[in-house]
Parts: structure tokens; C-alpha cells; sequence
């Protein structure tokens, strides 16, 4: 058995002066740290393009990488800017992943390291006619949707002119002229975002530290894959969703979560061969080491919610083909290094799809503490074949979650905490560590200790989400001596 651990971290949240972080020298910053102390793993969210709220599960692609988190310090590296260009810099929020001025400071230097690609010959460079090859398939939509999105403002696409909304080849061909220099501002965009994802995927490999992605279940209404795959969705003769995605009441909410994210036509899509699906998981499994498949129940099956209902507590739960899904990647790929968020009530049905692929589950020791001794999130009653958590971006920090408790209920937590006079973070930490969860992944803030202030995501909340940052200095040096020393004891 192979025993690990690993640190969760999204990459906006990482330090820096530019507003949020970078996958570029901050991400390299993180990797050493990360080598240093131990740990093999670093999980993060979703890297594609974000909507209003800046949410890495509502994204406008599910291919395309967000130009958010590229390093401006390697474009002038690059030569694409000059150091000039960043002498100014606006004084962002060290804690606070400040989207909107970022952006704003972004995009012009993002625009002028465009047109200097242009201009000093980069289209006709063969690492970008190489990238062009290899992506067209995703980002000829992509891009040409984007530019859309751009400049025909306040409209998705299915208030577009029909003809573009149907993707007829002359509207397509159209538009692509109308729009020609956004859409390849856009493909600029990619190349530069891809090239330093892959540099920095190599960095971490070769610190012997494995990437972690992460695949939603659905994508967004309005996105690209949408737009250009209509037959595989819930859509009527409008091109509006007939019934929506979610889940019904749990842990997070009475009412359920209502996504909104359009469902897909599972026997269309078995007539397509799966191919949507195939491309989305091989493409992942290029990007990252391994994944995890978010809401891997609704491959087995999955709620529905009438379009028009405003909460998830009405819908019902109709048949998915995870099953035949997962067959052809079998047969493509062998073994398969993803692993199943199967959170919250789970079926037999959904138990027999993970252990029939070999997938492991996850385990979260914030849901341990409830309903006696037997609760599966208990160390005691795990299996090898799972990822065990303190917590994940979903919950509260394990800091705010104590202090979140009534008195009844630390009562029901602390007989099995093993060291009293030992911080309750660190608590679950060992607890986590010590466990024959063959891995075990720690959010950062609980390895820095973090209140509520740090939490990630509140689900069915929309505000206030996604914005947390650090700084250097606040990831003291016996954060990691401490983490560094658990890891050796339990042998990860």
C-alpha cells in the first residue's frame, strides 16, 4: 500500500502582488514548500475560465484554462512584456482574492503581451502551431464563443441570433471575421496559459510531488461546451434547460442545492460513444496526475429539478451510464487514477460503480462525529481505498468548525481526540494522518490553524465565496516542521 499526503490549495490563493496567485513563480514557491515538508500531493479546484461569481465550478469551458492565473513575471520573461510594464501595481489585499480589480489590472497588460506575440512573429512559431494542432478540437469553440460573449454584451448565447445560437456554418464563419481579434486574443490566451500549466506540472513531478485535479460533474449552461454540443443536453425546442442540476436537502442545506447546470442526455450521449466525456476525462488525465470526479454519484444516477422550481427540494432521481462510461476508459487506459467524491447519502448502487473501477472514496473527519461509533467518517470504520480529509473547500476550517459546536457535540468529539493539550486542528490532523486511508490530504488553513475567516466556499451561498488568500510570512516555519513530523510518524 502506497501511504501519502498531500496539501489542498487553490492556486488563486497563493501570495503575490498582482491580486490573486499565479501558477507560475508562487506555484513553484508552494511546490518547494510542499517538497520540503513531506508531502506528495498538492489537490486543487478546477483551473478553467470563471463566471460572475468566480466560482471554479461554474465555468465557461470545461477545457480552456483561466487566463486569471497566468504569471505576468514570466510574460516579461518571456518577452511578451517589459519590466516596466508592472512598475505600477496597484495595492491588492494580501487575504482577499480581489477578482474584479484584478482583472481590470490584468487585461491591458494581458492585451499588450498579445500584441507583441502578434507582432514579433508568434503565430508562426512551431510551439504555438504545435499547440493549435493539438487543441482546435476545443478551442476553435471556445474561442470564437468567448468573443461572442465579449462583444455582444448582456446576452448569452442563447439570446444570440438564431443562427449563431445554432451554429450555423455561415453565422460561424461570420463571426469568426467579425470577431477575428478576440479570437485570437483568446488562443494567445491558452498557449501562454497551457505552457506555463505544463512547466508547472514538470517542476512538481520532479519534486516528486503529484498534481491533484478536479472535474465537476456538469458544466455551465452558458459555456462553450454547451453551446456547441446542444444534442447532449436537457434543452428544449428554445434551447432552455427542461430540468436543472443539484442535490436534495443534506448536511449543507434543508433545501437542497439547486445549481442550475443543465443535465445531460445520457442515451445521446452513448450514442455518441461518450465522446464528450472520453475527451473531458483524457484531457484532465493529461493536465494533472490524477483527478477527482466532483458528485461522482450522479454518474450512477442524478437529481433532476424542474428549470423553474427555486429550490432542490422537488426533483427526482433518473438513471446515468457512468457505468458503460468508465468500461471504454478501462479498456483505453487500464487502471484509472481517479478518485470518487461520494459525500453525503450514497447508494449501494453508487458504493458497487467506485469499488467495481477501484476508485477511492473520500472520508471527511468535520462529518465523523455524529450518530455513534458506527458513522463511516470515523478512522475506525475506513477502508485503505479512500482519501481522508480534515475537511474540504466545501466545509468550514477545522478551526471555525470547532468553535461552531455546541457544547453536546464537542462532547461527542473529543473522546476521540488522541492528545488533549494538543490544538484541535492538529487533533484532526493526526487523526487523518494516522489512518489506513491510504492518502490524506489537509486544506492548508487547517495546517496554519485558520478561523472561519479563511473558509473557501459556504455551498448554496453565492457571495463572499473563493476568495481567500495568505501571505508568505503567515506560513510560519512550525506549520511545516509539524506537518513535516506527523507525516514521517504514520509513515506518509
Amino acid at each position: 500500500m502506497k501511504r501519502e499526503s498531500g496539501i489542498l490549495l487553490h492556486p488563486t490563493s497563493l501570495p503575490g502582488k498582482y491580486g490573486i496567485g499565479s501558477i507560475g513563480s508562487q506555484s513553484r514557491w508552494f511546490v518547494d514548500w510542499l517538497y520540503a515538508h513531506g508531502q506528495k500531493v498538492w489537490q486543487i479546484l478546477p483551473l478553467n475560465p470563471t463566471g460572475f461569481n468566480h466560482s471554479p465550478y461554474q465555468c465557461y469551458s470545461a477545457f480552456a484554462g483561466n487566463p486569471n492565473l497566468i504569471d505576468l513575471d514570466e510574460l516579461v520573461s518571456s518577452g511578451y512584456l517589459e519590466t516596466g510594464d508592472l512598475s505600477t501595481v496597484p495595492h491588492f489585499s494580501s487575504h482577499c482574492a480581489d477578482f474584479a480589480e484584478a482583472i481590470e489590472f490584468r487585461e491591458p497588460l494581458l492585451q499588450k503581451a498579445f500584441i507583441r506575440f502578434r507582432e514579433t512573429g508568434g503565430f508562426g512559431l512551431p510551439e504555438y502551431t504545435q499547440f493549435w494542432d493539438e487543441h482546435a478540437w476545443w478551442l476553435d469553440s471556445y474561442s470564437l464563443f468567448y468573443a461572442c460573449h465579449k462583444n455582444l454584451k448582456g446576452k448569452n448565447w442563447n439570446y444570440w441570433e438564431d443562427a449563431l445560437a445554432t451554429r450555423t456554418e455561415g453565422a460561424l464563419h461570420f463571426h469568426f471575421r467579425r470577431f477575428r481579434e478576440d479570437v485570437e486574443y483568446q488562443r494567445f490566451l491558452q498557449f501562454v496559459f497551457f505552457r506555463q500549466w505544463f512547466a508547472l506540472k514538470h517542476y512538481a513531478n520532479e519534486k516528486g510531488v503529484e498534481i491533484l485535479g478536479d472535474i465537476p460533474l456538469y458544466v455551465s449552461y452558458d459555456s462553450a461546451d454547451v453551446w456547441a454540443n446542444q444534442d447532449l443536453f436537457m434543452l428544449d425546442e428554445k434551447r432552455k434547460p427542461v430540468k436543472v442540476g443539484g442535490v436534495p436537502p443534506d448536511y449543507f442545506s434543508e433545501t437542497g442545492q439547486r445549481w442550475g447546470n443543465p443535465l445531460y442526455k445520457w442515451e445521446r450521449m452513448k450514442e455518441r460513444g461518450f465522446d464528450w466525456w472520453m475527451a473531458r476525462i483524457h484531457f484532465n488525465l493529461k493536465m494533472f496526475d490524477r483527478v477527482r470526479i466532483d458528485h461522482f454519484r450522479g454518474l450512477e444516477s442524478f437529481w433532476a429539478i424542474p428549470y423553474g422550481e427555486k429550490t432542490a427540494v422537488k426533483g427526482e432521481w433518473l438513471p446515468a451510464m457512468g457505468d458503460e462510461l468508465f468500461r471504454i476508459l478501462r479498456a483505453q487506459l487500464g487502471n484509472l487514477p481517479i478518485i470518487a467524491e461520494d459525500l453525503g447519502t450514497i447508494t449501494d448502487e453508487v458504493h458497487a460503480l467506485r469499488k467495481k473501477y477501484g476508485f477511492p472514496g473520500m472520508k471527511v473527519l468535520q462529518f465523523a462525529f455524529e450518530s455513534g461509533s458506527d458513522n463511516e467518517y470515523l478512522p475506525h470504520n475506513y477502508e485503505t481505498d479512500f482519501v481522508v480529509y480534515t475537511g474540504t473547500h466545501d466545509n468550514n476550517t477545522t478551526r471555525g468548525w470547532w468553535k461552531s459546536l455546541k457544547a453536546e457535540e464537542r462532547r461527542e468529539v473529543l473522546p476521540h481526540l488522541p492528545n488533549p493539550k494538543e490544538e484541535k486542528h492538529w487533533q484532526l490532523i493526526r487523526l487523518a494522518l494516522s489512518s489506513v486511508a491510504e492518502t490524506a490530504i489537509i486544506p492548508l488553513q487547517d495546517v496554519m490553524g485558520l478561523n472561519d475567516r479563511a473558509r473557501m466556499n459556504t455551498p448554496g451561498t453565492v457571495d463572499g465565496n473563493w476568495n481567500w488568500r495568505f501571505t508568505q510570512r503567515e506560513l510560519h516555519r512550525h506549520h511545516g516542521e509539524k506537518l513535516l513530523k506527523l507525516t514521517r510518524l504514520y509513515a506518509r
